[in-house]
């Protein structure tokens, strides 16, 4: 792993620890072994180390996706899986999935072909669930979009508490997840 890396490495464990507060230039290098003026000929600020991060974060996500759409022998079944390890991953690493999802000053072509790539995955995947007739035909990129925002804004909700008002049935992002794609699910083979 080259130092480049490393920085990397070292800014994501210092987030899931301590939250985008805990990462400074000066701390990942020491984490990292490094001088701290090694991050700054890597990184021209926090931000760029930052969107670093969240592009080394959206390409494992991207490399789950080609792993699930390889695997999976029904692209329904696929998309269920791959929104499944979503909301896993964004529950198991909230600050990852916030920093990711956040709103960033400027970008980096690193993080914006990260993005795109990810997102490419995921909404061939529900292209090929449309064209085995598993979901309602129509835009896929709108539909990628319907199912991102759900699990997206489930996932937000359940982690600051208010998915499910208290005293009724827990619902968990999962729950929802599910309940989108039985619905759509359903309503092609009603349609169809």
């Amino acid at each position: 792993m080259g130092t480049r890396e490393e920085l990397v490495q070292a800014a994501a464990e210092l987030m899931d620890v301590g939250g985008l507060e805990a990462v400074t230039l000066r701390e990942v290098g020491r984490r990292a072994g490094v001088s701290h003026n090694a991050p700054y000929k890597h990184f021209t600020d926090k931000e760029a180390l930052l969107a670093a991060v969240a592009a080394r974060e959206l390409g494992s996500r991207g490399a789950t996706l080609s792993e699930i759409l390889a695997r999976q022998a029904s692209a329904g079944e696929a998309l269920r899986e791959a929104l499944h390890s979503y909301v896993g991953w964004a529950l198991a690493r909230p600050v990852r999935f916030k920093l990711i999802y956040g709103s960033w000053s400027k970008g980096t072509p690193e993080l914006g072909a990260a993005a795109t790539t990810t997102r490419g995955l995921l909404q061939e995947i529900v292209s090929r669930a449309q064209q085995e007739g598993q979901l309602p035909a129509g835009d896929p990129e709108r539909l990628t979009t319907l199912l991102l925002a759900l699990a997206h804004g489930a996932v937000d909700l359940s982690l600051s508490g208010h998915l499910s008002p208290p005293g009724s049935r827990q619902l968990g992002p999962a729950d929802l997840v599910n309940e989108l794609l039985e619905r759509l699910m359903g309503a092609d083979r009603v349609a169809g």
